[in-house]
């Protein structure tokens, strides 16, 4: 099963002390890169994270942005430390004395300074304990989105490689009549020409011009592209860097079938297999 790389997650969960909200968001990267955003308290979480992320998600920029939000009893008074407020309000006011102009002094300013605002203690290795389990939820709830969108991508990839296959047949039953063209054409412009010419020298320049144009070796090896593509398709691990590469290979075969055209059929076709090989690889883009 094949995964996008495009997903979001939400989990939150009630705690004795507050609420504690995770979100993961994933989008298209080569690699795995993951920013992650923790309060105080779980600062300590991050190499965890990442581990456990790394362990399941192997492509992808992914952020990850925890939130704790302390509930205070009604009952329980705000605690300041007034030696703390004492020391930070003096280091103000010197501050200020040397200044011209100084602004009010903002009370939630020097409230948010750290320490004066004494917050309930909390048990920092159970809370720890369950933000890393609502990670492992939402976890599971990104890798379930990227699948289902990866089903979607699997069998848009599958469409164009079915829609290929009648092109590739049409090329190949056309082979004989095309080079039969191409001899026809270039023996009446021989024709129409006053001067004698070699005929053994004119009929090696019809066979290396026949392999010239020859694109059965190109047709085989779209066929084999088509087929690797389904197998690949079929595999368990990460495929986003395999798939990329066979498009790239897909690309290559396809334009040098359009440089030996030698009717506007081919040509045409041509163009329409690039463009489901091009409607291929924007979807492999987002493949894990």
């Amino acid at each position: 099963m094949i995964r996008s790389m495009t997903a979001f997650a939400r989990q939150e969960a009630e705690l004795a002390t507050g609420t504690i909200t995770l979100e993961l968001r994933s989008v298209n990267h080569r690699f795995l890169e993951m920013a992650v955003r923790l309060p105080e308290e779980l600062r300590a979480l991050e190499p965890t994270l990442r581990e456990r992320a790394g362990r399941r998600v192997k492509r992808g920029k992914l952020d990850c942005n925890l939130r704790l939000c302390p509930s205070l009893p009604e009952t329980e008074a705000l605690s300041i430390d007034e030696h703390l407020l004492g020391r930070v309000l003096s280091a103000v006011s010197s501050v200020a004395a040397q200044l011209e102009q100084v602004a009010p002094i903002n009370p939630f300013d020097v409230l948010r300074w750290p320490g004066v605002l004494q917050e309930q203690a909390t048990d920092r290795g159970s809370l720890q304990e369950q933000a890393r389990n609502l990670f492992e939820l939402a976890l599971d709830e990104l890798i379930a989105t990227r699948e289902r969108e990866g089903a979607q991508i699997r069998e848009l990839l599958l469409t164009r490689l079915t829609a290929m296959e009648p092109l590739l047949s049409a090329l190949r039953e056309r082979k004989s009549e095309i080079q039969q063209r191409v001899r026809e054409r270039l023996t009446t412009r021989v024709s129409e020409l006053t001067a004698d010419l070699d005929q053994n020298r004119l009929e090696q320049e019809l066979v290396y011009l026949a392999q010239k144009m020859d694109v059965a070796e190109e047709l085989d090896r779209l066929d084999g592209h088509i087929e690797e593509v389904r197998r690949v398709l079929g595999r368990s691990e990460p495929v986003g860097r395999r798939l990329d590469f066979l498009m790239q290979e897909f690309n290559r075969e396809a334009n040098t079938l359009a440089s030996k055209s030698a009717d506007a059929e081919t040509t045409r076709t041509s163009v329409e297999l690039k463009v489901l090989i091009e409607q291929m690889r924007e979807q492999v883009q987002n493949v894990e």
